[in-house]
């Protein structure tokens, strides 16, 4: 027997241990596992190349829960450790290494940006154990040795009779981590962290039903047999070559990934590459809708097919983080603060390689299926469009896929959108006009007036819209986007042709004050414009920069900086200035019935663009039923 004291300049380590990790200490199963992987891995290595005569057979890693001893199990028919290897790897390089690790991070023990706790390996099952024994026997032709320490620097080690290859790792499980004697506390961590590791770990047993034999009677129960648990899938998709894997495989795995999930991926994108850096991945795009935020963190990282985090943010590019699926890399460091991460050379290769991965999948689909791809654009266009908005590479492969879709349910590239209203919506100064609506219903009477003019109307409702647009102002040369109730018709896209007007500008500056006295309404700017007579008589439009400017505040950036987001709505009255309903207003003599016409007109128009509401909306009621007595 030996005893000894690590060797260790910070005394009380096992404290900060406990204490620095307390919040994340269900790590340290993680941990454990992921060292019984190791050793099995490194001894299919060494049977591989002949450098160890033992036989690998088909190890597992066993988890035992042992309730009334208060004791945790985890058991591995890996390389074992002689006792100079328990001296050199427990005593020595794994402490030093934990040592290491808090000296450097105690400081930023509530930086709840480092990712992971990997190097800290071994020692992090102090976090739950009071006291924690190995016993070990090694694949080499030596006795096998016991380890204890009970959470102090003192250690024993002593030599035992353990007869079959591997390690056994026992935790005495501390008073105020009994939870994880609980088997469902310890199938939820298995399931978190192991559900996909390379090794097949076994946690108790489980009842499979065998089929009946075939003389069997209806009534004879099936027969059952006891099996082991094996929680995990040690060969996932990800892990397997593309050519190996047929649609059916994907999606099953996507239901491995998701059991909650009902609804079927649209599609997926296989990840494999091994220069410069190795990564491996499924990534699937689900139905998203509209909603941009209820979807984010559901990417699942690994590293070496152990789970280490849901959240992807600055190695996944933002855009992305909507998709779901796996991205399995050793490259990526997991010990650093997410700054450090960010700012990694190696993390930025992985990021642009997962954004052209996408666009040439996006690509890809859009060429071999337009029918179909136009048909599932609604559900991934908030990924494409926020893609163009905040990944540059991304924007420029768009151009080749991005479709923009008309109130007429026709899809259109941008190549295509150019060529189609080149001849009809260039304006007086040679600009591009590309009009569009963001409600068919509610904006139906100003599309209407549009595509009376031989216009086409785009229909753009995602909630991004307004920041998407502004990009492809400034990306693209010679155009500008106007929303089809930002302004009448005629003033769209002005041509050179100018209306003459019924009303002298006296008449018209007069008119004005009566209507603006009248509508006594401080968002409304009345404006007179001589347009086509039988355009409608009052419109109501919004100015096309102050609506965009308060969409962008209100949707994250852009906009800001004018204060806008919680400005009123301001709008324009545009008075056509030849109708005859206009003229009729002029002519009435009685201010009374001047004032009731303006009203009714100015109620009209505002439940056109579904403004009339409350107790207006009941007062235009009852005076549209008084002139109808």
């Amino acid at each position: 027997m030996s005893t000894g004291k690590i060797n260790v300049s910070v005394e009380n380590i096992f404290p900060l241990i406990k204490k620095f990790l307390y919040s994340d200490h269900e790590i340290f199963l993680r941990e454990l596992i992921s060292n019984a992987t190791d050793a099995t891995l490194k001894l299919k290595h060494l049977t591989s190349i002949g450098e160890s005569k033992v036989e690998y057979g088909d190890p597992i890693i066993e988890v035992k829960v042992d309730k009334e001893g208060k004791k945790l199990h985890i058991i591995d028919q890996g390389l074992g450790m002689t006792a100079d290897e328990v001296e050199k790897y427990i005593n020595q390089v794994a402490f030093s290494g934990a040592e290491e690790f808090l000296n450097k991070y105690e400081d930023s023990a509530k930086d709840a940006g480092i990712i992971g706790h990997f190097g800290l390996g071994f020692y992090s099952a102090f976090m739950v154990a009071e006291k924690v024994e190995i016993i070990t026997k090694s694949h080499k032709d030596e006795p096998a040795a016991h380890w204890t320490c009970d959470g102090s620097p003192e250690f024993t080690l002593v030599e035992a009779d353990k007869t079959e290859r591997g390690s056994e790792i026992i935790l005495h499980i501390a008073e105020d981590s009994t939870e994880f004697l609980e088997d469902a506390r310890i199938t939820e961590l298995l399931t978190k962290y192991n559900k996909f590791m390379p090794v097949p770990i076994k946690f108790g047993m489980k009842t499979e039903t065998l089929p009946k034999p075939e003389d069997a009677k209806e009534e004879d129960p099936a027969p059952t047999q006891e099996v082991d648990n094996i929680i995990n899938n040690p060969n996932p998709a990800w892990t397997k070559q593309p050519s190996d894997l047929e649609e059916a495989d994907y999606k099953g795995f996507y239901r491995e990934l998701y059991p909650m999930q009902f609804e079927e991926p649209l599609f997926n994108i296989h990840l494999n590459v091994d220069y410069p850096f190795n990564l491996t991945g499924i990534l699937y795009f689900p139905k998203l809708g509209q909603d941009m935020n209820a979807q984010k963190d559901r990417i699942q990282l690994y590293q070496n097919q152990v789970f280490v985090t849901d959240n992807v943010e600055g190695i996944v590019p933002d855009f992305l983080t909507m998709l779901r699926g796996v991205i399995d890399s050793p490259d990526i460091p997991l010990n650093v603060s997410r700054s450090y991460l960010q700012a990694d050379g190696a993390v930025k290769k992985i990021s642009g390689y997962i954004t052209r991965k996408v666009a040439d999948k996006l690509k890809s689909l859009f060429n071999n299926d337009r029918a179909d791809f136009e048909k599932k654009w609604n559900d991934i266009k908030v990924v494409i469009e926020y893609g163009m908005l905040s990944e540059d590479k991304f924007f420029e492969k768009a151009d080749q896929f991005a479709l923009y879709p008309t109130v007429d349910d026709t899809y259109l590239t941008w190549e295509e959108l150019e060529a189609k209203i080149k001849d009809s919506q260039t304006d007086k100064d040679n600009k591009l006009v590309i009009l569009y609506a963001s409600n068919k219903d509610e904006q139906h009477a100003y599309i209407q007036s549009a595509k009376d003019k031989g216009y086409e109307v785009l229909l753009l409702d995602s909630p991004i819209v307004s920041h998407l647009i502004q990009k492809l102002e400034t990306s693209k040369e010679n155009v500008s986007f106007v929303r089809v109730d930002g302004d009448h018709v005629d003033n769209l896209i002005k041509k050179e042709e100018e209306q003459i007007s019924k009303l002298s500008d006296e008449e018209k500056e007069a008119l004005k004050t009566v209507i603006t006295e009248s509508i006594g309404d401080t968002s409304y700017t009345v404006q007179m414009e001589a347009m086509d007579s039988n355009a409608a008589p009052f419109i109501i439009t919004q100015p096309e920069f102050m609506r965009r400017m308060k969409e962008m505040q209100q949707s994250g950036g852009g906009g800001g900086m004018f204060g806008m987001g919680n400005m009123p709505d301001m709008y324009n009255l545009v008075v056509n200035a030849n109708h005859e309903l206009v003229s009729e207003i002029m002519n009435t003599k009685t201010a009374k019935k001047k004032e009731r016409l303006i009203k009714q007109s100015f109620d009209l128009a505002k439940l056109s663009q579904n403004l009339l509401k409350g107790e207006e909306l009941t007062d235009f009621i009852k005076r549209s039923y008084s002139m109808i007595k």
